[in-house]
């Protein structure tokens, strides 16, 4: 089992910047990919970016790329979402979600096990 908490969320104005961090214990094998996701009021939770705790290749949304970036200290256990320039359309829930197949990294939710609770990012304008 794979226990996920996410930290670092709250109320930023927009053109700001947030940390989000995601804390894995139980086990974890480097040949996991650990992936953002979010989730907009009244909308479908969405990839946000992956990366691959052997290696850390990277996958982004097209819609992310640039503004935001996924990092990982193994030592750590720890994944990071960075977001610069934020705007009022990244206000969601942030969930961090681990997928332990091996697999090429996935943007589908299906492929990941384990999930945290989520943190809430809320951009005001």
């Amino acid at each position: 089992q794979v226990q996920l908490v996410e930290s670092g969320g709250g109320l930023v104005q927009a053109g700001g910047s947030l940390t989000l961090s995601c804390a894995a214990s139980g086990r974890t094998f480097s040949s996991y990919a650990m992936g953002w996701f979010r989730q907009a009021p009244g909308k479908e939770r969405e990839f946000v970016t992956a990366i691959r705790l052997s290696g850390g290749s990277t996958y982004y949304a097209d819609s992310v790329k640039g503004r935001f970036t996924i990092s990982r200290d193994n030592a750590k256990n720890t994944v990071y979402l960075q977001i610069n320039n934020l705007k009022p359309e990244d206000t969601a829930v942030y969930y961090c979600a681990a997928d332990p197949s091996g697999l090429p990294i996935s943007s589908v939710a299906p492929r990941y096990d384990y999930w945290g609770q989520g943190t809430q990012v809320t951009v005001s304008s």
